[in-house]
């Protein structure tokens, strides 16, 4: 035997991820014991997790992989749990009426397949466009647009087309409006080419490198680089204040697991704080569950895009090797993110993980105005982070740890917008001009980050709060009070909630077998951030794929079948087989082990300042420690020394 014939089964902990020779193994070994041939097409091949009671046993657990696979010959989507203890195969089933997501291979064979089609050929000879070699193409989920769409029927993909104006150019500043394509993955042939009618290649290119070169037809933004930007020098003498072993990390009374998948990215597993040398746990996973962008408009090139970034590709496999310097700043440590290609074998992203600190200001501070006496610390939080790209967009994925007790999720986007034509001189009505004959559509991302809970230990009940006045009366004289009013959400037919700024609602999860000092439960807080509902119609061709998006908060009891917010696999589907279907058993959540779902939308509306590739913008929610502490968890941060203050 190999080495790659013989995967390390001798891990740290039953939830390292696989290592490439453990993916490789798990791939071998589904081969051999199920015969597969060149046709059997590997999607995604990542750590099977062992279940909650078996990892509390404490015992030696098998070392299992989680395979879902495509077998073009049948066109039938399989999924496998391998042991790669035994060499064997646990468990095989075949998922009828579904499809896979688009795998690598598939997005990279689409654009020659387009680039071979005669009518593609001909639609571009119509609008005058003679090089062909210059042209950009774009491999979109199909979405759902008809019956013929049906997963049943066909695997389909609709890209679109950009002209670069030269080699290695800015392609999204000239879109070729108005001609959809359609391409059968498994026919490797285009199936339909729909073409709309023409309009104009926008006249300006769009660099965002610099300097710009000088172009008669484009005035440049830019001609110099900014010489009064000084440096900042990050520096720890002594080191980092984490450790780690293995994906096993501490930092500052803080204790988490780093896990990667090719389909979620990154992972956060047993995530607890040593209280006075008490580890309590807070989360026992927390992971993006999907991520949405639905466009608000009515255009050929547009009204079928709305896209499961997640379900329908796979961010962890998009993860972009992250650079020291450029991406993080610090003193860094990296975790490689290990995915798979389609025939099985290993693939290694590099730095897909950035861990590093930051300074964050005060922690907190008290002046005693009648002695002048100051107390003030500083705050500090543990970045853990990731960065994906999704054809024309980044998202950056990062969690932030506090020396305070505090959670945050904040989601970073970036890149370029999708764009569209139009006449020059005219103005949209649906999106925004950002350059003559170019605009960016109304659209809007929707992120659902399931969070599945342990707040000191996994007895856990989700209750709603509302601060409402008190009416003026006698106990209430002046008109001043008012109170908060709690809701349990005791069964899952109350477990889709909204947020209301009337109320300045949040959720507290709450223990129930622990109290705090003062008899109240231990809990965190879920502190909603800035969110937006969805603006497309409810009777919207594609509204029933998106149910997640229908509220900001769900609750489900914990069950390890439900683990995406718009279901397994929305290629294609009509409708979602997510949530809020995982209400429908209308399980009871009092004092349980619960899930929560927050599902939080980006409302945008492009800006001219969005092109040609768009500054940062940010959205997320946080996880604050609401009676879980007998009092402020950062009082004994240490003073900064006198150096460090001038």
């Amino acid at each position: 035997m190999t080495a790659l014939d013989e995967p390390r089964t001798e891990v740290a902990h039953p939830l390292e991820p696989l290592t490439a020779d453990e993916v490789a193994a798990a791939s071998t070994i589904l081969k051999e014991a199920r015969g597969l041939g060149p046709t059997a097409r590997f999607v995604f091949v990542h750590l099977h997790e062992p279940s909650k009671a078996a990892l509390a046993s404490g015992g030696a657990l098998p070392r299992e992989a989680e395979v879902v696979l495509y077998e073009r010959g049948e066109r039938m989507l399989y999924e496998a749990v391998v042991s790669l203890t035994d060499r064997s195969v646990v468990d095989w089933r075949a998922r009828p009426g579904v499809q896979a997501p688009v795998m690598a291979e598939e997005f990279f064979a689409t654009e020659e397949i387009v680039r071979a089609d005669p009518r593609w050929q001909e639609a571009m000879a119509r609008r005058g466009i003679t090089d062909l070699d210059l042209a950009m193409i774009d491999p979109w989920a199909s979405s759902w647009t008809a019956p013929k769409d049906d997963p049943s029927a066909r695997r389909i993909v609709r890209p679109l087309t950009w002209m670069r104006s030269a080699p290695g150019e800015h392609g999204y500043a000239r879109p070729v409006d108005g001609l959809v394509v359609t391409v059968d993955l498994d026919a490797r042939q285009v199936v339909e080419v729909d073409d709309h009618g023409i309009v104009d290649l926008p006249p300006h290119p769009a660099n965002y490198e610099q300097p710009w070169i000088h172009d008669p037809a484009n005035v440049p933004r830019v001609e110099t680089i900014r010489d009064d930007v000084k440096p900042i020098e990050i520096t720890q003498p002594e080191g980092p204040s984490f450790t780690v072993d293995g994906h096993a990390v501490s930092w500052q009374k803080w204790h988490l697991r780093i896990g990667f998948t090719p389909r979620e990215g990154l992972v956060l597993h047993d995530v607890s704080y040593d209280d006075r040398g008490r580890r309590r746990p807070v989360l026992h996973r927390a992971s993006l569950a999907e991520m949405y962008v639905p466009y608000g408009d009515p255009a050929p090139t547009h009204r079928f895009k709305n896209v499961f970034d997640q379900g329908e590709y796979g961010v962890g496999w998009l993860a972009n090797p992250l650079t020291l310097g450029c991406d993080c700043v610090g003193h860094i440590h990296y975790f490689d993110g290990v995915v798979n290609d389609q025939d099985g074998g290993a693939v290694v992203i590099p730095n897909a993980v950035c861990m590093h600190e930051e300074d964050t200001g005060i922690a907190w501070k008290h002046t005693d105005f009648r002695t002048e006496a100051v107390e003030v610390r500083r705050r500090r939080r543990l970045v853990i982070s990731s960065i994906v790209t999704v054809g024309n967009y980044e998202y950056g994925y990062f969690w932030y740890l506090y020396n305070d007790g505090l959670i945050e999720y904040e989601v970073k986007l970036t890149g370029v917008i999708s764009t569209g034509a139009i006449a020059v001189g005219e103005v949209p009505e649906y999106g925004t001009l950002v350059a003559p004959g170019l605009y960016g559509p109304n659209h809007q991302h929707f992120f659902c980050v399931r969070l599945d809970m342990t707040v000191d230990g996994p007895a856990n009940t989700v209750v709603e709060i509302d601060s409402v006045p008190v009416r003026p009366g006698p106990a209430n004289p002046h008109g001043n009070a008012w109170v908060t009013r709690r809701t349990p959400i005791t069964h899952e037919a109350e477990g889709a909630r909204d947020t209301s700024q009337a109320t300045a609602r949040f959720w507290k999860i709450e223990s129930t077998t622990e109290t705090g000092p003062t008899g109240a439960p231990t809990a965190y807080a879920l502190m909603p951030g800035s969110t937006v509902p969805p603006m497309y119609s409810p009777d919207a061709l594609f509204a029933p794929r998106s149910g997640f998006t229908e509220h900001t908060l769900w609750v489900t009891a914990h069950d390890p079948e439900q683990r995406f917010a718009a279901g397994d696999y929305p290629l294609q589907a009509p409708r979602s087989t997510g949530l809020p279907t995982y209400l429908d058993g209308d399980r009871p959540l009092e004092g349980s082990d619960v899930v929560v779902w927050y599902t939080f939308g980006a409302h945008h509306v492009v800006r001219p300042e969005d092109w040609p590739v768009m500054p940062v913008s940010t959205i997320g929610f946080m996880l604050r420690p609401t009676g879980f502490f007998d009092g402020n968890p950062a009082l004994d941060l240490p003073p900064s020394s006198t150096g460090a203050c001038h």
